[in-house]
């Protein structure tokens, strides 16, 4: 399955509400940290021309597939600047080498930014968004800053986090037709035949977590 692009949130508070969506965290601090480390050292080790690690860490509970979305950011004089963002939306492979590829391919297959340079990678800031299982969803159940949105029809599809909608205050019908509108579809398709699915997302990132060195 290809890899998602994603423009996520600049609003600390988006990444609140998403986090605690979930009816407690799922991953521990020492879980969140060598999640966090094993995305930094996949970018690192590819500019060193080293193969991405490949074995699995010792914590249980980061084994098992999930879906994932690795977003970089750069600080700035007043905001972070995007740098790239790149997921699977689906469980396709095991939650450690899910982080790993997507944090490489946000680094350097974003077709929207050019490949990160070594003197970018040790100022990165990384941010993960583990998703929930894809499920179907009645419309009038999205709750905005709660869930994440996958709008498909065909061959189209488009997926936006759940910190999106409330970054940008939207209410639930605007979020479904902006799903619709990420997927190429028109506004009104999630009325129609598009099969539309939600998740929720544990999000944590550098600015949450020290990672250890």
């Amino acid at each position: 399955m290809s890899k998602l692009s994603e423009t996520p949130s600049e609003n600390p508070a988006a990444r609140q509400v998403s986090s605690t969506g979930l009816p407690s965290p799922e991953f521990s601090l020492e879980q969140r940290q060598t999640l966090l480390g094993i995305a930094h050292w996949a970018i690192v080790s590819a500019l060193e021309g080293q193969p991405s690690p490949e074995g699995a860490p010792h914590l249980a509970g980061l084994s098992e597939p999930r879906g994932v979305f690795t977003t970089l950011y750069l600080p700035g004089d007043l905001h972070r600047q995007l740098r790239g963002c790149v997921g699977y939306a689906v469980p396709i492979a095991p939650l450690y080498r899910a982080v790993a590829e997507t944090a490489r391919a946000a680094a350097f297959d974003d077709s929207r930014f050019f490949p990160v340079t070594k003197e970018e990678a040790p100022k990165l800031e990384i941010s993960l968004s583990v998703l929930s299982r894809l499920l179907p969803i009645h419309p009038e159940a999205v709750e905005v800053g709660r869930h994440g949105l996958m709008i498909a029809q065909g061959a189209r599809r488009g997926l936006l986090l759940p910190q999106v909608p409330f970054e940008n205050g939207w209410d639930r019908e605007t979020f479904l037709e902006q799903t619709c509108r990420k997927a190429g579809l028109p506004l009104d398709a999630w009325r129609e035949t598009a099969t539309i699915e939600a998740f929720t997302a544990e999000v944590f990132s550098d600015a949450d977590v020290e990672v250890p060195c």
